[in-house]
C-alpha cells in the first residue's frame, strides 16, 4: 500500500514498525532503522490524521519503544532528489516531511544529528565516527 491511495491505511500500516522494533531489539551489534516508530507520528501530523484513538496509540508507542538516543536525518538534498515509481513526493512535501520528521524525534527526547551532504562514503565515516564517541 502505498501512502497516496489510502493514507489512514499506510499510516496503520506504518505501526508495523513495532514489529520491526521487536525483532531487532535483542540485536548484539548495533542496528539500523530506515524508519522509526516516531515516523509513524510524524506522517500522521503530515497529512492532519484525526483519528485520535490511532493518535493515542502511536503516542503511546514512541513513549514504550525507545530507540538508542542518538537519530541521523537524512536531510532533503535538492541537487540529488529525484522523483520514481515509489517516491512520489515533489522536493517541497519531502521538506516538510523532514521539518515534521525532525519536529517528532526531537519531542521524543532524541538527539539528532543531521547528515552532512556528501558522498555515501563519507557519511558513513560521519555516521562511524559518532557512534565510536557515544
Amino acid at each position: 500500500m502505498l501512502p497516496w491511495q489510502d493514507r489512514e491505511a499506510y499510516t496503520q500500516l506504518m505501526q508495523r514498525s513495532i514489529e520491526s522494533y521487536l525483532l531487532h531489539t535483542s540485536a548484539l551489534h548495533t542496528t539500523f532503522s530506515d524508519r522509526g516508530i516516531p515516523d509513524t507520528l510524524g506522517y500522521a501530523r503530515l497529512i492532519a490524521l484525526r483519528e485520535h484513538d490511532l493518535i493515542q496509540d502511536i503516542l503511546a508507542a514512541c513513549r514504550q519503544y525507545r530507540y538508542a538516543s542518538v537519530v541521523f536525518l537524512a536531510p532533503p538534498w535538492k541537487e540529488i532528489y529525484e522523483t520514481d515509481r515509489e517516491r512520489k513526493q515533489n522536493f517541497a512535501e519531502s521538506e516538510r516531511t523532514f521539518e515534521q520528521i525532525t519536529e517528532v524525534y526531537g519531542e521524543c527526547g532524541y538527539e539528532l544529528l543531521e547528515l552532512p551532504r556528501m558522498t555515501p562514503a563519507a557519511r558513513a565515516r560521519f555516521i562511524l565516527h559518532q557512534i565510536k564517541s557515544l
